[in-house]
């Protein structure tokens, strides 16, 4: 006899409502006071469909009503039978349609980060013996691949990154003319974004950005004081003093689509709510994120448990700002939660962390193609060249080892949906291997994603309307 059991959720709580997290489709579920009673009913036991009518059924719910609920909740994997199947997360088609295109136009910098990922202690890349700054040939060839490749995607993303993307802004300028050419040819939209450090800003520069209209991120690390800690030039200078008056320019000007400030949190710049602030009502920035460092734990700027403790305290505050504009259906700038409502209001549940090397390719200034911006120039994320095209089974041997069904310490994790093990460049640099979860983020990862779940279900509850926003937005 085939008996029910409670599926795989997490509850949470919002706005006086009760709410089921569900594990492995992402979705989320208010469950009215008969499916409470249905799941309480099923907490220490498995029973038959016929065992839980007999066991509910009162003046208060007919027979009718309960076997009714019984469905919704099993076509919702909220219980479950024995005999049921497990849906795994969707296995890649043999060509998925790419849709953005990473270029590294150069690989050197004008900074001296020593937590640089591509430069710091820590850094994977090797790019002795190649050109330092991609040619405009590459550059071509690099948009005609993500064309040719997207298959029958209506649009694509071209983003420039470096080193200091603006060191080869003559490359940028062409890759933008060529690419608008190319979208014109076949009939699909192009748009365009950009990482800066902010240094090599210029009157001509923030022009071409806002006549393309293309996205910004600058890479700050807050006021003065937190961005120099790290942010220097090769003779050791702090580069806010340089950058500032830049970035107010860049802001005044460019008022076509929201500038993101990205910041990278070490054991050192850990005052979260402080640098949102100084970023966004004195700086001016629209959209503030913050990452912790990627680096190996014996560096000094390292962050440790306590001070990720410390840092998902932060980020729950943040989130409670996040919740009050909300609320007043006002924007507020802190990307880190917007982001993931958004996942959690398409209700995504990732059979990978993210997508490199899947819709996503990183092309390094001679042309080798790795799984993303992270990964060029490393023999670790190499998957094919632009002269050889997308190496398919090296793509293969990725998709395959970085799937959440091989990741078995994941599979008893309730937030895998968002998740799905980590970043693969964090792994590469922590373990070694690009496809092994990112264990010492977990604890983070759940306090993290419960705060969202609570400020979604507060939202969900007091203002349904603001989450309109989320709908029309990419899922990347």
């Amino acid at each position: 006899m085939s008996v029910y059991r409670r599926g795989e959720f997490h509850e949470f709580s919002g706005g006086d409502k009760s709410y089921l997290y569900l594990v492995p489709s992402g979705g989320i579920f208010a469950p009215d006071d008969l499916s409470k009673s249905l799941l309480k009913l099923l907490e220490t036991d498995g029973l038959s469909r016929a065992e839980i009518v007999t066991q509910l059924r009162s003046d208060k719910y007919s027979a009718f009503e309960l076997e009714e609920c019984i469905d919704e909740l099993h076509g919702a994997q909220a219980i479950v039978l024995d005999t049921d199947v497990t849906d795994l997360p969707t296995q890649i088609p043999e060509q998925f349609p790419l849709q953005t295109a990473v270029l590294n136009v150069t690989n050197q910098c004008n900074l001296s980060c020593s937590y640089c990922y591509e430069y710091g202690e820590d850094r994977i890349a090797s790019s002795e013996g190649k050109t330092k700054f991609m040619e405009e040939e590459t550059a071509r060839q690099a948009i005609d691949l993500l064309f040719e490749q997207s298959h029958d995607r209506r649009s694509v993303h071209v983003t420039f990154f470096g080193g200091e993307t603006l060191l080869n802004f003559e490359v940028v300028k062409s890759a933008v003319e060529y690419a608008r050419k190319r979208a014109a040819e076949t009939g699909k939209y192009v748009d365009f974004s950009m990482t800066t450090n902010a240094t090599m800003l210029t009157e001509e520069i923030i022009e071409f950005l806002v006549k393309n209209n293309i996205g910004v991120t600058v890479s700050i690390d807050g006021p003065k004081e937190s961005n120099d800690r790290f942010r220097v030039f090769q003779g050791g200078k702090g580069s806010y003093d340089v950058i500032a008056p830049k970035i107010r320019e860049l802001l005044k000007t460019h008022r076509g689509r929201p500038i993101g400030a990205r910041v990278t949190l070490t054991a050192q710049v850990v005052n979260v709510k402080a640098i949102f602030r100084h970023l966004t009502e004195e700086m001016g920035f629209t959209e503030v994120g913050f990452a912790p460092v990627t680096t190996s734990p014996v560096r000094l700027y390292a962050i440790g448990s306590n001070g990720l403790d410390d840092i998902l305290t932060q980020f729950a505050e943040l989130a409670e700002e996040y919740l009050a504009h909300a609320l007043r259906n006002e924007h507020h700038g802190f990307s880190n939660i917007s982001d993931t409502l958004q996942e959690l209001h398409h209700g995504v549940s990732k059979a990978y962390p993210c997508g490199a090397g899947l819709g996503l390719i990183g092309v390094s200034p001679s042309g080798d193609l790795g799984l993303c911006h992270r990964f060029v120039d490393s023999e670790a994320g190499l998957i094919g060249h632009l002269n050889t095209g997308i190496d398919r089974t090296a793509q293969r041997a990725h998709l395959t080892s970085g799937h959440i069904n091989n990741k078995y310490d994941c599979h008893t994790c309730w937030a895998r949906p968002v998740c799905s093990g980590g970043c693969y460049h964090e792994a590469f640099v922590r373990y070694g291997d690009t496809s092994r979860p990112n264990l010492h983020y977990c604890d983070w990862i759940r306090g993290w994603t419960d705060v969202c779940l609570r400020v979604y279900g507060e939202i969900a509850a007091r203002n349904p309307d603001y989450l309109k926003r989320f709908e029309d937005r990419k899922v990347a």
